[in-house]
């Protein structure tokens, strides 16, 4: 299944992201809710930057690894590209406490939409962004890069898209900064397809860089 939103057919990314989870992940009772505190259903341009996106922009280089102190990730990003199929690869299951870049899309730090996936749970329990539902406006998530560099952004949004009413462009368009986007699957859990119905975006931009120590 690819997501049909409101804009264009999404050949890459999300869609992927979707099927492909769901249809590997078996049915537990605790997927009925799996990001507790999950946010709503999106209003609109609730993704804007809650503060001035002028930071200047990195050059790019391959993030290695993401904190989100909040939900208590930290861990290594592997590089994600696509399928056979044109749909977004995403982390296999035997590493679903680590996350994925999706390294055809822009650089964490550079201007564009760097897009970072993971599972939300498996069969046997939570994955990577499980909690990403109950980040909030104001919390970082920092990528320590190749370059020696940290990018450390800011939240702006956390909202839930039903699979067919998916902004592609929203989430994976130029939006004329360093932006973040951090994405899993979310809402409920349907026992009789196997799949999610929704999927859970952080939007966020960067709000400053450092070395690393």
């Amino acid at each position: 299944m690819r997501h049909r939103g409101r804009q264009r057919r999404v050949v890459v990314a999300v869609g992927g992201l979707s099927a492909v989870l769901a249809a590997l992940w078996t049915v537990k009772a605790t997927r009925d809710d799996p990001e507790s505190g999950a946010p709503p259903m999106p209003s609109p341009d609730a993704s804007r930057p809650i503060g001035p996106a002028t930071t200047p922009d990195l050059p790019p280089s391959p993030p290695v690894r993401i904190e989100v102190p909040r939900i208590d990730v930290r861990t290594p990003l592997m590089k994600l590209a696509k399928n056979p199929d044109q749909t977004v690869e995403t982390p296999p299951q035997s590493r679903a406490h680590e996350a994925g870049w999706y390294r055809l899309g822009a650089a964490p730090g550079s201007r564009g939409a760097a897009v970072i996936i993971g599972h939300v749970d498996t069969a046997r329990g939570p994955a990577v962004f499980y909690r990403l539902g109950r980040l909030r406006p104001g919390d970082r998530a920092s990528v320590l890069r190749a370059d020696g560099r940290t990018a450390v952004f800011a939240i702006d949004s956390v909202e839930r898209f039903a699979k067919d009413r998916f902004p592609t462009n929203r989430v994976y368009g130029d939006p004329g900064y360093a932006a973040i986007r951090l994405i899993t699957c979310g809402g409920r859990f349907d026992r009789a397809t196997g799949h999610y119905l929704d999927n859970v975006v952080a939007f966020g931009h960067l709000l400053g860089s450092g070395r690393a120590r």
